[in-house]
């Protein structure tokens, strides 16, 4: 007689890149793009919904914004692409018009940054990983939207018989930005004073254009992959406001071209069993022109007057030219003792240069500078415990070293001050370590002094909207991250929390400071800031067709500076930094529809909002607070709708944000758009 045995069903729970990230020894957000790519178009409204994180966009399509992370923001906050500077591409690729169909997710690091990174990063650093598909495939997606908004992306790999591999991307992406401004102030003839009146934009057009091809091969005996890669980005872009909307811009603009070559190598086994080597090299020419020669001077009605000054600052007219070559070197190398312990020797340069000259304005002196930077890293990884524990130790070299020619306006940008030529060596390091105690309980602790070198916009500005400011000083911070998070399971249900603290202690905090007059704007520092703060995520899933996700953030950046430089208290002394979000969140919901119409197909549903906390533009020590200038109070909903098809090879979508149509501020006085809604079609073919 044989035996019977009854097996009762057994589910094997794996986690995904991004949940490994997550449960790391370092504070990072890991965002799977690649699941929902159908249905976004641009990564700044999803890296914008992730806890602690916050981008303020100046307009509409292509204009300028900001990053902040747990508080710190602008170039505290670097930008890669698989590990290298995105400024390789040319400085006019960005979040915003990168093609989304090459990416496969993104990391968000906070405070604390691997060494692997290889730059002085303050802040923080986001990392976005592209595709690596082992399979031929051809990724294509058209869209269009309101304010005669068009996005069209492709991406594609070709493995031939010989083993050669090519990777086509493109990305283009243009825009009126003619949305409707809210009660902005236009001259009134019957009344002969400014009124408040909704006018359309204009003179606010945006292009992109992004290519790279790249061609290697893999698995061979000397190279696991070789790539060498060649690409190209284009940018023109109206000027429609100065750094406030009451400053209207009818002609000015802004143009760039950038070129960029470069290679990867990487190597397990590299000379020796135990060793990786990952190496890459890449140059890039950066051109761009920001011309302001109209001698007319605009209003919200479209009509102008003569004027004898530019549009921008009221100064001479002007084209100028920045010419920002590039040079990126980067050697990781791990060598791995065991499955438990590995070591990591990393060194970066990163050379940009800064050559400026003006065709019109005869008084303008041109000017070259260089920035360089060489990084050394070295970290230590320890795991045990099957991976329930973790640890990380590092340590840091910053060489830096700055070449400055341009000694105009020295009243404002303080050239007569510093030494045209100087080299600073600064030292840092940290460490990490998380310890799993139970599938629903872990807790993870991060720590690292860091310092950052303005960078070329901070230094330097951009010679028109953004002034110099020679006398600038890096930054420095000691970063620390405290959290716990876990996991619940149970049938068909998972639920996933978060929990981080933060507090950063930066000495010469840079931070813009804004001139309403001029519409511009300069970076300076604040001798001492300490920013706290908590973080919350919750995320559920039901049977992978409902999934649920909030999250809160509070920052509180406060002057720690007692006393002015001529000795006296300083009145903002313990005063929250102004013009920065300090408490917001967001929630999201996407429910999917299995074999709805035919087997193969999926119908997803989604729905997002987001809310921050109005602040103030200035210190709250100056003036009444009746009457301060704030931003205010933000409530943003949107929504989703994508359906697929064959197996994903075709999909369409429909966006809508701003649903209910909200006058909408991120920065003080610069209106966002109002609704806006964006179709798109996509044909995945592998």
């Amino acid at each position: 007689m044989k035996d019977s045995v009854t097996l009762d069903n057994v589910t094997v729970t794996g986690k995904s890149k991004t949940q490994k990230l997550r449960e790391g020894a370092l504070a990072v957000n890991a965002i799977d793009v690649n699941t929902i790519i159908s249905s976004i178009h641009s990564l700044n409204g999803l890296v914008d919904r992730t806890a602690g994180v916050k981008i303020r966009e100046e307009g509409g399509i292509g204009s300028d914004f900001d990053l902040s992370i747990s508080g710190m923001s602008g170039n505290s906050v670097r930008y890669f692409l698989d590990g290298v500077p995105l400024d390789t591409k040319g400085t006019g690729v960005t979040l915003a018009n990168l093609p989304v169909s090459m990416i496969d997710h993104v990391e968000i690091y906070k405070g604390v940054v691997p060494t692997w990174l290889n730059s002085d990063v303050l802040g923080g650093a986001v990392n976005i990983v592209t595709n690596r598909k082992q399979r031929n495939y051809l990724d294509v997606s058209y869209g269009l939207g309101s304010y005669h908004t068009h996005k069209a992306d492709l991406n594609g790999q070709y493995v031939f018989k010989n083993g050669l591999t090519l990777r086509p991307t493109m990305g283009i992406s243009y825009s009126k930005n003619d949305y409707m401004m809210k009660d902005v102030e236009v001259w009134d003839e019957s009344v002969r004073k400014f009124l408040p009146k909704n006018r359309r934009r204009f003179h606010d057009d945006y292009f992109s254009l992004f290519g790279q091809l790249e061609a290697g091969v893999k698995d061979k005996p000397w190279a696991d992959e070789f790539f060498v890669y060649v690409s190209y980005n284009k940018v023109n872009k109206d000027l429609q406001t100065g750094q406030v909307q009451t400053r209207v811009i009818g002609m000015a603009d802004r143009t760039s071209d950038a070129w960029s070559i470069g290679a990867r190598y990487q190597k397990r086994e590299f000379l020796m069993k135990k060793l990786s080597a990952n190496i890459t090299l890449s140059h890039t020419w950066d051109h761009s022109i920001t011309t302001d020669t109209a001698r007319r001077q605009y209003d919200w009605n479209g009509d102008y007057i003569v004027s004898a000054r530019n549009e921008i600052n009221g100064r001479a007219f002007s084209q100028r030219h920045f010419k920002r070559p590039m040079t990126v070197a980067k050697a990781d190398f791990k060598y791995t003792f065991n499955e438990h312990h590995l070591l990591n020797l990393s060194y970066a340069l990163n050379r940009t240069g800064n050559n400026r000259w003006d065709e019109v304005e005869k008084d303008f002196m041109p000017a070259n500078d260089v920035l360089a930077k060489h990084i050394l890293g070295l970290s230590y990884n320890q795991m045990f415990w099957n991976g329930r524990m973790s640890n990380t130790f590092f340590v840091k070299d910053y060489i830096n070293y700055l070449s400055v020619e341009q000694t105009d306006l020295s009243f404002i940008t303080q050239s007569d001050e510093v030494a045209a030529k100087n080299t600073q060596n600064s030292m840092g390091g940290g460490v990490g370590t998380k310890v799993e105690l139970l599938p629903q309980l872990a807790v993870k602790a991060s720590y690292e002094h860091t310092v950052r070198l303005p960078l070329a916009r901070e230094l330097l500005g951009n010679g028109t909207t953004v002034y110099a400011n020679l006398a600038l000083r890096p930054e420095m911070s000691d970063n620390l991250n405290l959290g716990l998070f876990g996991t619940f399971r149970q049938g068909q249900h998972t639920l996933y929390y978060e929990v981080n603290g933060f507090l950063r202690f930066v000495d010469n905090y840079i931070q813009p400071q804004i001139t309403e007059k001029e519409g511009t704007m300069q970076y300076t520092n604040e001798p001492a800031v300490h920013i706290k703060g908590l973080e919350a995520e919750l995320r559920y899933d039901w049977n992978k067709r409902l999934q649920v996700a909030g999250n809160i953030s509070w920052q509180d950046a406060r002057n720690r500076n007692r006393y002015m430089n001529d000795g006296k208290p300083s009145a903002t002394y313990d005063n929250r930094i102004p013009n920065r979000p300090w408490l917001f969140g967001s929630a999201e919901a996407h429910y999917t529809f299995q074999n709805l119409i035919q087997k193969g197909d999926r119908l997803m549903l989604g729905a997002d909002y987001q809310w921050v906390h109005w602040f103030f533009l200035s210190w709250e020590a100056y003036g009444a607070k009746d009457t301060k200038a704030r931003i205010p109070e933000k409530h943003i909903v949107g929504a989703n709708i994508t359906y697929s098809w064959c197996k994903d090879r075709y999909s369409v979508s429909l966006d809508c944000q701003n649903l209910f149509d909200q006058t909408v501020y991120d920065n003080y006085r610069l209106q966002k758009p109002g609704r806006m809604l964006f179709a798109k079609f996509r044909l995945l073919l592998q």
